[in-house]
């Protein structure tokens, strides 16, 4: 886990996020965390500072005015890890739905098995799925199927937010391209790195339902991806998702 960033968007998370951290460093005091709040009423980010004093070299807080969406809060991170050269950059919801002995997992994919890509993946064999509703479970599962018949994308957990990228895909791909800010934000994210012919991996997790705090999913976040994958399939005959900047003069030189 060594020049690793675990990026965590947070929105009232107080009831977690203590927890998580701690966890996080019990099993890799190597890796890095950066808390991206949404000036959280609950005051989540109070808590994070406090946690900070006794991580200094390894915490780390960027706080929004308000809530924006999760996936300008993941572009912020990601930025904000290129900027610093972090190697292996992670998603991950405070929320522990997502396993922290897994980022092991998701880390040896691409550090060992030289994937760009590795994706927590609740829909390939191995993966699971506990303490969710039938009608979530199922909500989720069929529309991961309709962003395959769409898209093409041979990926089964499209909607996945437990992700390790390596720092060339998000060095390559153009993040303000990326036009979602919801759950769906998700899908736009492993469609560019498919895209742009990233080596992709689903590596089996069991995800979990929050035991603290309230979710933010909603069958309105499923009606956004819905919709928005047909626009997105449209957009992509005809534009990249490459950034046009110092990445790819460097390849044309070469």
């Amino acid at each position: 886990m060594n020049n690793s960033l675990i990026v965590i968007p947070t929105y009232n998370e107080l009831e977690n996020i203590s927890r998580m951290i701690g966890e996080i460093f019990s099993l890799y005091p190597e890796a890095n965390i950066l808390v991206v709040d949404d000036q959280s009423p609950d005051g989540t980010a109070a808590e994070v500072k406090k946690l900070k004093e006794q991580f200094p070299a390894n915490l780390f807080i960027e706080e929004r005015p308000g809530k924006q969406g999760l996936g300008t809060a993941y572009i912020k991170g990601f930025k904000w890890a290129i900027e610093r050269n972090y190697e292996y950059i992670f998603e991950m919801d405070a929320d522990f739905s997502h396993p922290p002995q897994d980022l092991q997992r998701l880390y040896n994919a691409c550090f060992f098995d030289g994937y760009d890509v590795a994706i927590g993946s609740r829909y390939v064999k191995g993966g699971d799925v506990k303490n969710w509703p039938t009608e979530r479970v199922l909500m989720s599962y069929y529309a991961s199927i309709y962003v395959r018949m769409i898209t093409w994308m041979p990926v089964r957990d499209t909607t996945a937010g437990f992700i390790c990228y390596r720092r060339k895909v998000l060095e390559t791909m153009d993040l303000d391209k990326i036009q979602f800010v919801g759950y769906a934000f998700q899908i736009e994210m492993k469609f560019a790195a498919w895209k742009l012919g990233f080596k992709i991996i689903e590596v089996p997790i069991t995800f979990t339902d929050r035991l603290e705090g309230n979710s933010k999913m909603s069958k309105g976040i499923f009606s956004e991806a819905a919709s928005g994958v047909l626009k997105m399939k449209w957009r992509s005959l005809f534009a990249s998702y490459k950034k046009i900047g110092k990445m790819e003069i460097k390849t044309v030189a070469k």
